[in-house]
């Protein structure tokens, strides 16, 4: 292929409760990026219902493509690749992405590339930071997913910690619901957190005995379900923001902890964060200081990239089909895929 010449991906993301799609050209240039969100709709139920979510994905999916093309001014016939997320998420919500995203390939006769979401996350630093290339460390921290990856090349991924029961975001989530503040819960968290006395309670800071660079959240979140029914047998008052200050602190001193022993162990020069925690702006200042501590360079997303976007997922695409991969019409939703499958 000509470098000279550009390749234009449409992305499709719907692994969860956002219909999102975009248009990038050459990977890093987003010239559209159109996200539904149905977070209204699941903060009646406290949490993401599956069922509903799909429902959504099909009746809004093709709205979503369309705004997506024409905010681009381009047609499908402009483009080079479809690209769609086709795991790890909920089954049903990939199984919408990813049939519409083989419907326009057959269609158009273009190229299908399936795109890990987690190496979407990732790439998400790509878009804004331009001089940003592999290798280097990347924290990957959202509702579903808490991973620590060593990104060694384009597409080229190796796991070297991850959580081993509930991810950062879900616990998040979970907190956020017992002390009566709703969902999302990150959100939330933080924004109580700012008028909260982080050191009002000392929670667990859990360490996986055997790997350094494991995450486990479950016990931290009993923890504070333990305290505040602590709290309610002995009738002392709960402070909800002091409550959600603590906990934040917990979570946030285990990832950056986690996070520079990587760094210095693998002395790398360049450290990235991603996923939906990672617009946490009290992780994000916390891990900024401490790479300056260390002389590494910090790299995030702006927190619309942070979220569940389709602009990372073109990012990711564009540079799995400079490699040659192609998918052809097997290709299915895998709820449970594993990074580097």
């Amino acid at each position: 292929m000509n470098s000279s010449q550009e390749v234009k991906i449409l992305a499709i993301e719907s692994s969860c409760d956002e219909t999102a799609a975009a248009v990038v050209v050459n990977g890093r240039d987003v010239r559209s990026n159109i996200i539904s969100s149905q977070i209204d709709i699941h903060t009646l139920y406290g949490g993401v219902v599956p069922e509903l979510a799909s429902r959504k994905h099909i009746e809004r999916i093709n709205q979503v493509i369309t705004k997506a093309l024409d905010t681009a001014g381009m047609t499908p016939d402009d483009m080079d690749a479809i690209a769609v997320t086709y795991g790890p998420g909920l089954v049903g919500a990939l199984l919408v992405g990813v049939a519409e995203a083989k419907a326009i390939a057959y269609a158009k006769q273009i190229p299908l590339i399936g795109v890990h979401h987690i190496e979407g996350h990732i790439s998400a630093n790509y878009i804004e930071n331009k001089d940003l290339e592999p290798p280097f460390l990347c924290l990957v921290v959202s509702g579903g997913h808490t991973h620590l990856v060593k990104v060694q090349d384009y597409g080229v991924y190796e796991v070297t910690g991850k959580t081993r029961d509930d991810a950062a975001g879900e616990a998040f989530d979970k907190v956020a619901r017992a002390i009566g503040l709703g969902y999302p819960g990150g959100p939330k968290i933080e924004k109580a957190s700012h008028k909260g006395n982080a050191d009002a309670i000392h929670f667990p800071r859990a360490k996986v005995s055997g790997s350094a660079y494991d995450f486990s959240f479950s016990g931290l979140k009993s923890a504070v379900l333990n305290y505040l029914n602590g709290c309610k047998m002995k009738q002392i008052p709960i402070v909800t923001e002091d409550v959600a200050a603590s906990f934040q602190k917990a979570v946030i001193d285990v990832l950056v902890d986690h996070a520079m022993c990587a760094v210095e162990q693998y002395q790398v020069g360049k450290f990235a964060i991603a996923g939906g925690v990672a617009s946490n702006g009290v992780l994000r200042q916390q891990m900024e200081e401490a790479c300056k501590k260390r002389g590494v360079r910090f790299y995030y997303p702006s927190p619309v990239l942070c979220t569940d976007n389709a602009a990372m997922i073109g990012t990711a695409a564009y540079y799995d089909y400079l490699a040659g991969k192609r998918d052809d019409w097997s290709l299915n939703a895998v709820p449970n895929l594993k990074l580097g499958q």
